[in-house]
């Protein structure tokens, strides 16, 4: 951040000297939150032999009690930087980068969101946070030494809530806005126009890198032996605050499941329970409007219906911590106008209004959906609209299969361009609310009998014919496409009885299409002229020899590789793509400086790495089997971290019996390394291979680790 940049030779020369007054100024500023009210809590972890810990409990909040204590035993390091992130803690356990986020959880208003809405939740719900904080009460009280902020401890329900509040709106490109508004640039460009013309020909579009995943859902019907089947295959981080983490749960009050949550959160956020399951994609709607603001000369007031309305401001203290115990406050100002939090610089000043503000339904909703029994009561909770953002696949064992675009979409008004940054001096253009539930974009059991996402448009989802229709321009659906979306579209409707084995070659399918953007950008590469240069022309040669897949087995997959990569970087963001004579160029620069060759082994490049386990990876950017992010190591190898994450298989046989298996990059003790399981299922993670999921409690018999109760 600027004011962080800012911070010249003087001042440190000062911090230095008052160092020692510093150290304990944030401690002391610091208060201790008080504790979920006094309950004994009913609780058994019983850990599979992968580790996996499965929770029985007498009730909800009992099974919500182990939760946090069985993943506080695998990952308590980020589970703290979680809880610091909702006390406006997070400056003093990271620095700089944790001052930021608490920044964002004062300008967002979350904490004051859950304290004006905290006592109005449900019973059940109060008694769920209750529950999962006092697991966490319980860990830091028997593990202290292992704490890393002072008076961190004890957290309650509404820190738990005010995670899911802070966090929601990040997922749907929050944090691009205000980065660009934040450095004077151009705002994210949107894309929302007519539909694309048919499911297998792909505009230009962005490929959401970071924010990937891919769903598979099929019906009976499409099925080769009559099963319903659902694929999860979220892409997340392999590690930090929105890694996933693996649990299967289940109480005296009906509430059983199997799938993964965050730290941080009280349930499971996707997965399955007896009767049906579902999966969360990233999608791109058009939810941020921001209006520019006409400020007085005082800079206290905007201009608003011809009236000048006073622009709240107040102070908050961000400590960053900056060597050992020292911790500098630093003040800034959070804006607010009618329109919604604000940025004000020297270059002016900007209001924005985002989807899910100011609410915190979404603690409910997805409770609500962990314990619907059937289709019916499953929309009942989607219908909460707390979720802000995020496609919904879904399958049960009745054979329903659906998709829902799901958004919280703001009401706009006809004449205006929402793209676009808006008057704020004026009512004309702003209506507050959300648009109807029984608006929200869906495709229900369509006639194709399958249903796929993999971050591209809701119009190319099940296949010709079974399309939905182009939704109104004021929603800001998205039209673009990824390669992963057009090659699971080929995939799936080139299968008319998709079996067991077929849906596992699919999903693992490292290919690119021809007809995505990625096959015209290999194109583009391959029209370049060598122009005499030896290098250029060794990897122009090498390169028309792909054979369009990262499997891994062609001599020019690393090659490959390095240059299609490069569409992450501006197709995301839907910018102009680069030069290929460029881009080809320093790909094989790369692999000749490091490797000194060209037709390297894709796994000799691309890593699973973490602890002592080293493994070669396959697979690809924007491809269905994902590996995209990396950490490039000296050596010039790239340890990925980011791209197929947590992935299961669920399926419904015809008698309506639910089976699953599931696999992760590393393993549950994913902060642990002396634990046998921070990497013991790395090995068939990169093999495509899976472990299963004991989901009744009869089923682990013989697969029990250990057993006790917290």
């Amino acid at each position: 951040m600027k004011w962080v940049r800012r911070i010249g030779l003087g001042l440190l020369v000062l911090v230095t000297l008052v160092a020692i007054g510093l150290a304990t100024w944030e401690p002391l500023l610091a208060t201790r939150a008080a504790p979920p009210p006094a309950h004994k809590y009913d609780v058994e972890i019983v850990r599979d032999r992968f580790g996996v810990p499965h929770i029985f409990g007498r009730t909800d909040p009992d099974v919500a009690y182990g939760i946090a204590y069985a993943e506080a035993e695998d990952d308590f390091p980020t589970m703290q930087e979680v809880l610091a992130m909702t006390r406006g803690r997070l400056g003093a356990m990271t620095g700089a980068d944790g001052a930021k986020a608490d920044f964002v959880l004062a300008w967002t208003g979350a904490r004051a969101t859950v304290a004006r809405d905290y006592a109005k939740q449900p019973a059940d719900i109060r008694r769920l946070l209750d529950g999962y904080a006092a697991g966490l009460n319980r860990y830091a009280e028997t593990h202290p030494a292992e704490i890393r902020l002072a008076k961190l401890f004890p957290v309650n329900g509404e820190d738990v809530a005010t995670g899911f509040v802070v966090r929601s709106p990040f997922f749907f490109g929050l944090d691009q806005v205000l980065g660009a508004l934040s450095a004077n640039k151009p705002l994210p460009v949107e894309s929302a126009g007519p539909a694309p013309d048919a499911p297998n020909v792909t505009p230009l579009g962005p490929e959401p890198g970071q924010s990937g995943s891919n769903a598979f859902v099929v019906a009976p019907r499409r099925s080769a032996d009559g099963a319903t089947r659902l694929v999860s295959n979220s892409h997340q981080p392999w590690r930090g605050a929105v890694a996933w983490y693996e649990l299967v749960v289940q109480s005296g009050e009906g509430w059983h499941f199997a799938g993964a949550t965050f730290p941080g959160a009280p349930y499971p956020l996707l997965g399955h329970n007896e009767s049906l399951g579902w999966t969360n994609t990233v999608n791109r709607p058009d939810l941020i409007d921001v209006y520019e603001l006409t400020l007085n000369p005082a800079r206290d007031s905007y201009r608003y219906d011809g009236q000048w309305r006073k622009l709240e401001a107040h102070t908050v203290w961000l400590p960053v911590r900056l060597w050992g115990p020292f911790t500098l406050p630093v003040p800034r100002t959070v804006y607010r106008a009618v329109q919604g939090p604000a940025i004000v610089d020297a270059q002016g000043a900007h209001a924005i209004r985002y989807a899910g503000a100011d609410q915190l339904r979404m603690v409910e909703e997805y409770f609500r959906l962990n314990k619907a029994r059937d289709f019916d009561e499953w929309q009942q909770a989607l219908a909460i609209q707390g979720v802000p953002a995020t496609n919904f696949l879904y399958a049960d064992r009745a054979g329903n299969i659906a998709y829902f675009y799901n958004a919280m979409f703001p009401n706009r008004q006809p004449g205006f361009d929402y793209s676009k940054v808006l008057p704020g001096d004026t009512s004309k253009d702003f209506a507050p609310g959300t648009v109807p539930w029984m608006s929200v974009p869906r495709n229900i059991n369509p006639a194709s009998g399958f249903l796929i996402n993999a971050n591209n448009s809701p119009y190319q989802a099940a296949g010709q014919g079974s399309e939905i229709p182009p939704q109104p321009p004021l929603l800001g659906v998205e039209t673009d496409t990824t390669n992963r979306g057009t090659r699971a579209l080929e995939l799936m409707g080139a299968d008319a009885s998709i079996s067991d084995a077929d849906l596992h070659r699919i999903k693992f399918d490292s290919g690119v299409s021809r007809f995505s953007y990625l096959g015209r950008w290999y194109q583009a590469l391959l029209a370049v002229d060598p122009k005499g240069d030896p290098l250029l022309r060794k990897a122009h040669a090498l390169l028309a020899q792909w054979d369009w897949s990262y499997d891994g087995k062609g001599p020019a997959d690393a090659l490959a590789w390095s240059i299609l990569r490069v569409p992450n970087r501006w197709h995301y963001e839907r910018k102009p793509a680069p030069d290929p004579r460029t881009v080809l160029a320093e790909a094989a620069g790369y692999l000749q400086q490091h490797f000194g060759r060209l037709d390297l082994p894709l796994g000799d490049l691309i890593r699973l790495k973490q602890g002592k386990t080293d493994l070669p990876l396959d697979g690809g950017p924007d491809s269905l089997r994902a590996a995209t992010s990396y950490d490039e190591l000296p050596d010039g190898r790239l340890a990925i971290r980011h791209g197929d994450s947590f992935i299961m298989f669920v399926a419904w046989d015809k008698a309506g019996r639910v089976s699953s298996e599931s696999i992760q990059p590393f393993g549950a003790a994913i902060s642990r390394p002396n634990s046998p399981h921070y990497t013991d299922q790395a090995k068939l993670f990169v093999e495509h291979r899976l472990k299963p999921v004991w989901f009744e409690r009869a089923q682990l018999a013989g697969h029990v680790e250990r057993s006790y109760r917290p």
